[in-house]
């Protein structure tokens, strides 16, 4: 069943357009990855699917079932943001804030959900530890384990694994199959990994200012583009 779709989508900033005529569709549990070039206009059209820019041509349609604020998102880390002086428990509960609703306090059920998700991204036992403090693979597991808070069927991840060490990147790489196979998660990523992005993903979205690209990872691998990119290692 189509989740997410989008329909000839052009996005521009001060009337210059940035990337356009984007058109695919996902089914729950589909694991996407949005590649190309920097400045390729893979952050504006993730800003489109949060509907948080809006298309000069075009749409996005989300299921009926599906709502921006049921959406995880993990966001690339800013240095501010890496210096941020807030225990984990602190950090990973402000996912449920668009739960809160008219209460001003975080409910016994949203706390048990924090709880389950530190558990699940396996860092309960750096809850009272400051997030400045931590390594970068575990502020990401951090900020997943947020993002999972806010989740319910789909996440939206911007380049996870960057500035991650290769085995740091691996073991973050597992934990977001895990959620997607196991938790039947649909998953879109940004990634200037191309080769692991190809290696996770089930579809392949390629941009360069318009969609170059759009299918299976493995028709992306037989491609032209696919095989161009992945032997020169761009993203």
């Amino acid at each position: 069943m189509s989740l997410i779709k989008s329909c000839n989508c052009c996005f521009s900033y001060d009337g210059i357009p940035v990337v356009e005529n984007v058109t695919f569709e996902l089914n729950a549990g589909d694991y996407l990855a949005i590649v190309g070039e920097n400045g390729a206009g893979k952050s504006t059209l993730m800003k489109g699917l949060l509907h948080l820019k809006k298309p000069y041509a075009g749409e996005i349609l989300y299921n009926g079932t599906l709502k921006v604020n049921e959406i995880g998102y993990l966001p690339q880390q800013t240095l501010v943001q890496k210096d941020f002086p807030a225990s984990v428990y602190e950090v990973v509960l402000s996912g449920c804030l668009n739960q809160i609703g008219c209460h001003f306090f975080y409910s016994s059920v949203l706390k048990k959900k924090a709880e389950e998700n530190m558990k699940l991204l396996e860092i309960e036992n750096l809850k009272s530890k400051c997030y400045r403090d931590l390594s970068g693979g575990q502020q990401q597991r951090v900020l997943l384990a947020r993002a999972m808070c806010a989740a319910k069927k789909a996440l939206l991840l911007d380049e996870p694994v960057t500035g991650l060490d290769p085995i740091v990147s691996a073991e973050l790489y597992k934990t977001i199959r895990e959620l997607h196979e196991r938790h039947h998660m649909t998953i879109i990523m940004i990634s200037h990994d191309i080769q692991g992005a190809v290696q996770e993903a089930d579809k392949i979205l390629h941009l360069d200012h318009e969609q170059k690209f759009f299918g299976t990872a493995e028709s992306y691998r037989q491609s032209c583009l696919g095989r161009a990119f992945l032997k020169g290692g761009i993203a």
